[in-house]
């Protein structure tokens, strides 16, 4: 097995700072409209309930453990496990995404390569599979969208970590390394760097529209008229979007 130890390419710091203000569901919906069929992972799910992280993608692959190809003696070295190199690349705001098979033996990190990555600066965790010593790791306020939790180490039973920031399949969805991860309650979308631009421009509009029917529909007013805007509530919404922004 070999070691991949390539790095990313992180997108710029303004993407990641204007995605934070977006949640998934509006993520989701507006790279559907940009022609992304489905950018959301079916599988991990959130285990930290009330957090949210917006961040580049690191990315490991596992694959299915065939005994011909692992050799329990010479992976007892702690350099040739793979799951420990992802995260020596893990920089300040970082995410990262394990393509673990939807598996739920293995536990793909424990509480000390957990605590280790929270110390270099990680933002989140996604897998779609499982980590163990949860007991300890739900206490290290690290934002975690998972499938499980299990006893088991990573090579205990039927995977094994295979490649490092490769492009991956997590819960459904193609990963590449550096992409934008934007994750909270509703759940995890992926949204590529190339179209990240545009999104943050289309969500950014709609937020705002979104602040202002929320508030109109707060006060009683008409669903069919604020949600989504007609046009007959266009000319309330920019009056109240010149006096909300000179605010």
């Amino acid at each position: 097995m070999a070691i991949t130890t390539a790095d990313i390419n992180r997108p710029e710091k303004y993407l990641i700072e204007g995605l934070r203000h977006i949640g998934s569901a509006t993520a989701s919906g507006e790279l559907h409209r940009l022609g992304l069929r489905n950018p959301v992972m079916l599988g991990p799910n959130p285990w930290t309930a009330g957090n949210s992280v917006v961040g580049p993608a690191l990315t490991l692959q596992f694959m299915p453990k065939r005994e011909d190809q692992y050799d329990v003696d010479e992976y007892a070295d702690p350099e040739l496990q793979l799951h420990r190199h992802v995260l020596y690349h893990t920089q300040a705001g970082d995410v990262v995404v394990v393509d673990a098979r939807g598996d739920l033996t293995s536990g793909v990190f424990g509480e000390m390569m957990l605590t280790f990555f929270k110390g270099r600066g990680g933002a989140g965790v996604v897998i779609d599979g499982c980590i163990r010593d949860y007991t300890h790791v739900q206490h290290l306020g690290l934002p975690l969208w998972l499938c499980g939790v299990t006893p088991n180490f990573h090579t205990q039973t039927n995977i094994v970590p295979f490649a490092v920031n490769v492009p991956i399949a997590c819960g459904g969805v193609l990963v590449m390394p550096g992409d934008i991860i934007v994750a909270d309650d509703d759940g995890v979308v992926v949204v590529p760097i190339k179209l990240a631009p545009e999104l943050l421009k289309r969500a950014s509009e709609h937020s705002e529209w979104e602040e202002f029917a929320r508030l109109k529909l707060a006060e009683g007013g008409d669903l069919r008229k604020y949600y989504p805007l007609r046009p007959d509530a266009q000319g309330e919404y920019e009056t109240w979007r010149k006096t909300h922004k000179s605010g």
